[in-house]
């Protein structure tokens, strides 16, 4: 169980996305590049896809809106990536 009270995706060591929120959001899930991320509040998180990161990011701000931050496999996106995922 993950603290946001339901089960995480399958991955070795937890989500491999991580996406925080520009503002809170109501959805508690968003499908983006083909995986199911949970949500609450300003965190959504999900296992792993086969698409690149940053269309998954560019897809989830389509389905909940802007991120602050997003990382793939514990590796954080630069400010110039969240930019052109938020575009």
């Amino acid at each position: 169980m993950s603290s946001l009270g339901a089960p995480l995706p399958a991955a070795a060591d937890g989500p491999y996305f991580r996406a925080e929120l520009a503002a809170p959001t109501q959805q508690a899930r968003a499908i983006a590049g083909g995986v199911m991320f949970q949500c609450h509040d300003t965190t959504c998180l999900a296992g792993r896809s086969g698409h690149r990161p940053l269309r998954v990011c560019r897809q989830l701000v389509r389905e909940v809106g802007a991120v602050t931050a997003f990382s793939a496999d514990g590796e954080a996106f630069s400010e110039d990536e969240i930019a052109r995922c938020n575009a």
